[in-house]
Order: C-alpha cells, then sequence, then structure tokens
C-alpha cells in the first residue's frame, strides 16, 4: 500500500508561516498525523554558490538568526517572489545581501532542507561571479532594514577548516554550507 494524505487541517497562520496537522495513511493502512509548517507569501526559496572565478573564493553571509538564537553561517539566500524565476531571485538576493552579481551556471529542481518539519523547496543556483566588474573595493549591499547581513570571501580550498573555526567559536553552521564543504 501506498502512503497517502487524508486531511490538511490548518491549525494556526502568521505573516510568514502556517501550522499544520496533516492526516495521513501509512503503508500499513495505519492512520497518522504529522505536524508540519508551510511558508505564506512565497513559492519556496533560493540558496546561491556564488563562485568568484579569479581567485576560487565562496560568497557567504553572517547574520543573526533569532530561531537559532545566534550567527549562522550561510550561503547567501532568500525567497521567491510570485512569478519569479529562481535565477531572478538568486541574482536579486545576492545583489541585495552582498552587493555582488554574476552570471547563472545552474538551477537546481527544487529541493527539501528540513522535510520532516516544513513543506517549504530550496532551488540551488550556481553563480560565477567576474571580480574584474568590482575593481579593488568590495562592493556596497543593499540590504533591507530588517537584516544585518555580514558578507564573508573565503577560499573554497580552506572553506571547511573555516567552518570548523566557527563553530568553535560558537556560531552555527547551516547544514546545506556543510555539507557541501563537506563534499569538496
Amino acid at each position: 500500500m501506498k502512503p497517502v494524505i487524508l486531511a490538511k487541517e490548518k491549525i494556526t497562520s502568521a505573516k510568514w508561516l502556517e501550522l499544520y496537522d496533516i492526516k495521513w495513511k501509512d503503508s500499513h493502512g495505519r492512520n497518522r498525523s504529522w505536524e508540519a509548517a508551510a511558508r505564506t507569501q512565497s513559492r519556496g526559496a533560493v540558496m546561491i554558490i556564488a563562485i568568484i572565478k579569479q581567485t576560487d573564493e565562496i560568497i557567504l553571509v553572517k547574520q543573526f538568526r533569532p530561531p537559532a538564537g545566534k550567527f549562522l553561517i550561510e550561503l547567501p539566500a532568500g525567497l521567491i517572489d510570485d512569478n519569479e524565476p529562481p535565477s531572478q531571485t538568486a541574482d536579486r538576493e545576492l545583489l541585495e545581501e552582498t552587493g555582488y552579481h554574476g552570471n547563472v551556471l545552474q538551477v537546481s529542481p527544487p529541493g527539501y532542507s528540513s522535510a520532516g518539519m516544513s513543506s517549504e523547496t530550496i532551488t540551488t543556483v550556481t553563480m560565477e561571479i567576474d571580480a574584474d566588474h568590482f575593481g579593488e573595493e568590495a562592493p556596497e549591499s543593499n540590504q533591507e532594514d530588517s537584516e544585518d547581513i555580514e558578507t564573508i570571501l573565503i577560499k573554497r580550498s580552506k572553506l571547511l577548516e573555516f567552518l570548523k573555526e566557527e563553530a568553535a567559536a560558537g556560531n552555527g553552521i547551516d547544514a546545506k554550507l556543510w555539507s557541501y564543504a563537506a563534499a569538496l
């Protein structure tokens, strides 16, 4: 027997999130219940793997994340607006958060980063950044008033070592970034 969703009841909603109780039947025919969150006002998110081609540096961001209660080291990311392709979201978010922009090399299909808790999908957009377009000075970001994001450039060959140091210093590491670094 194939698992099947029987019902999805909204428990509560807020500006950016909704909480659901999902009734489903498992592969053994047993009725089950599962609580899950869903985003509102978004068709999912993008995360951006942006590499500066001249230096082989990856662009990271560091920002305070209230649910984690600490600063996190992450890949730049953002929510996809209605009628916006993920590649356009990636270009917009990278420019907003870090001041960089570049060429889109690859766009993944949407994937799930925490499917046991949320229906949110994340599309990975890989970009190449041409440092010659920016001169000697790092570009200035265009962050929203609610954002306080630090841009970090680190050589990919040093990424895993850097993340270990940041974790030892008490900062959180995004699991997707850790997985990328470990795969390198």
